[in-house]
């Protein structure tokens, strides 16, 4: 069996998709809800407009459901995107070094998160160990 490309979302898009799923709904209950237009108003720092996912969920109505439902990996990775979309989906604030020329974000992983991490991070992007269950997530050296 083939591996199979997964869709690619823009680090925004990822970002909303993950707070919604933050509410606890199904895969299902997302996709639903989106096309809908059935979308709460976001009360946190991001301050997200659900209604520009739902546009997008209706222009790329398969490449949505895709997303939602098989993963997906992100187009472009900053540093701070991914210190957003770890708090987002896990819940938890990553250290951030913004040294320039060293960006990294510093975050304690279970095998779990590590494996759901490593797969949506864009390319370009890789998870060092620094101790057991603690990864540094940093550009690839080149």
């Amino acid at each position: 069996m083939g591996t199979i490309d997964r869709v690619k979302l823009s680090q925004w898009d990822a970002l909303m998709l993950e707070s919604l799923r933050s509410l606890g709904w199904s895969d299902d209950q997302l996709i639903e809800r989106v096309r809908a237009g059935e979308l709460p108003a976001d009360e946190s720092d991001f301050h997200f407009k659900y209604e520009t996912l739902a546009e997008y969920a209706a222009a790329e109505p398969d490449t949505f459901e895709a997303a939602v439902k098989n993963g997906y990996q992100i187009k472009y990775n900053t540093v701070r995107g991914i210190r957003s979309w770890i708090l987002v989906r896990f819940g938890r604030e990553p250290g951030l070094l913004l040294e320039e020329g060293q960006e990294a974000v510093r975050v304690s992983l279970s095998a779990e998160e590590k494996a759901l991490l490593t797969s949506v991070l864009s390319f370009g992007w890789t998870l060092r160990e620094e101790s057991e269950s603690v990864f540094w997530v940093e550009p690839i050296q080149r």
